[in-house]
């Protein structure tokens, strides 16, 4: 049997990184984990292929060698995977799809051969049991939730990992808390499962083994629902590893704010050479945040606590989200503040959307106001809703806020807050890496010779070369990231422009 597994393209957002990645001769942030993870459960005299549409093209020959397309694709990857499952069905040429995607939203997709759905580890191999027998049904679906210890390591040798800018592993599945407007908990479910301190320790020795350095995503949507277990064997292992090994890989991850509570967890986290956590801070707006139960978020200073992780050594980035049923006109003017007071760089703003099947959904659908299929994609100024408010009040709000935050004095600004609050360890001083070398000469000329952003370029990096020299690698690069977001923004605004007029 030949299997091609295939990835669809994620389009252009603030997520994607693209204008940033250039800088460093990259083509992607990070790998398809979840088909390298299910290569891994094919049978071992299959063979198997992967093609990942945003690190190269799929063309009729690949699609035509295989006996099975797997794909596999989340909700924002829609328009490139309808695009695959077209080709593949005028090439003759079956499909098998998974994924968030189409576990959320199959009836969508009738030109799908058969789907495996939920979680791999069981439903996959119900399919493949079925497939050998010539018996395979077009839908397999689970209510369970396996146990991680089923998940076998990636087949890393299905890509070349010197495209993408970081790997990826997985820790966990579920989160403990339960947002109206996140799907996690679908997914998911609400209890965190885990996979086992010899897991973590294996899939870390896997990517050493391909001579792999830099920064690792653990793509947990909570990382931190398991607190004791990661406190007592997982980050006490890691840290370990780090320091046997040199400390080869920087470590990034989401979580939620209440680990601003916990003062060992930080620590062992950056023990453990974490380096970044992403947080839904969603809104400053208390109102808003009982509206959707982000109840983890209410009764704290939420500032304080983010400079807190930032002072400990971790770089906060942060999920805004704007389009609550209590959103006041205020809303985006308080945005603007909190973020730009916070030091959060990394500020990824977006309209309020309903997932498929989660409790926002289901509220909306009863309340008649559901109006299109959900694009995955919250930075294109559209809803699948009808918001509370005048929708063009809020197009404008929104526009506001991506606008001002990313404009290059306010860029600025929130970058040298951050780094006046941020004193990372396990550091090794001023030194640029080659890629970073390369990188730092290349945004001197994009952007440090560029007439609308080149004053608050060059206030950066004498000001850190001044005052934080130690960092001045991270203010090359948070410079880079400042001119990704401002390019996806000017691009965004002529879809504004365009709803407008």
């Amino acid at each position: 049997m030949k299997i091609l597994l295939v990835y669809p393209q994620y389009p252009d957002t603030f997520w994607g990184f693209k204008h940033a990645l250039k800088f460093i001769f990259k083509k992607a942030a990070f790998p398809p984990l979840g088909l390298l993870t299910v290569a891994s459960m094919l049978p071992l005299k299959w063979e198997r292929r992967l093609v990942d549409l945003n690190v190269s093209n799929l063309n009729d020959r690949e699609i035509l060698w295989a006996d099975y397309v797997f794909l596999s694709a989340m909700a924002v990857q829609r328009e490139s995977a309808k695009t695959i499952i077209a080709r593949c069905s005028s090439l003759g040429v079956k499909i098998v799809a998974g994924g968030p995607l189409f576990t959320t939203e199959y009836e969508a997709f009738p030109a799908i051969d058969h789907f495996v759905l939920n979680e791999a580890e069981i439903t996959l191999p119900q399919f493949l049991r079925d497939l050998e027998m010539n018996c395979a049904r077009r839908i397999y679906t689970s209510d369970q939730w396996p146990d991680l210890s089923l998940t076998p390591l990636p087949q890393w040798n299905l890509i070349k990992p010197n495209l993408y800018n970081s790997m990826a592993i997985q820790y966990s599945r579920g989160c403990p808390f339960d947002c109206e407007f996140c799907d996690i908990v679908v997914l998911n479910g609400r209890t965190p499962r885990t996979k086992s301190r010899e897991q973590m320790i294996a899939e870390l020795n896997a990517l050493k083994n391909r001579h792999r350095k830099g920064s690792v995503f653990i793509v947990d949507d909570n990382f931190i629902g398991n607190k004791n277990k990661l406190k007592s064997e997982i980050l006490p292992a890691i840290a370990q590893w780090m320091q046997q090994n040199k400390h080869p890989f920087s470590l990034f991850t989401e979580a939620s704010i209440n680990l601003a509570d916990d003062d060992a967890l930080i620590d062992l986290m950056v023990k453990a050479n974490f380096k970044v956590v992403f947080i839904g801070i969603e809104t400053p707006n208390a109102e808003s945040l009982t509206e959707c139960g982000k109840y983890q978020n209410k009764n704290r200073d939420l500032v304080a606590s983010v400079q807190k992780l930032q002072n400990a050594g971790l770089q906060v980035q942060g999920g805004f989200i704007v389009g609550f049923d209590n959103d006041p006109l205020s809303i985006f003017e308080n945005q603007i503040k909190f973020i730009q007071n916070s030091g959060i760089v990394t500020a990824m703003v977006g309209l309020l959307h309903a997932p498929p099947g989660t409790k926002l959904y289901k509220r909306l659908k009863t309340e008649n106001r559901i109006k299109r299929e959900f694009s995955g994609n919250n930075t294109d100024f559209s809803t699948n809703f009808v918001p509370k408010m005048q929708m063009q009040n809020l197009l404008e709000g929104y526009h506001n806020i991506i606008s001002t935050i990313y404009a290059p004095r306010q860029y600025c600004e929130r970058v040298i807050t951050f780094l006046k609050n941020y004193h990372p360890v396990n550091f090794s001083g001023f030194r640029l890496q080659f890629a970073e070398l390369c990188a730092f000469i290349k945004s001197i000329f994009v952007i440090g010779l560029n007439p609308k952003g080149k004053r608050y370029y060059w206030k950066l990096m004498l000001w850190t070369l001044f005052k934080k020299p130690r960092l001045f690698h991270m203010s090359v690069t948070l410079a880079i990231y400042g001119f990704h977001f401002r390019k996806i923004v000017e691009q965004y605004s002529k879809l504004l422009v365009s709803k407008s007029a």
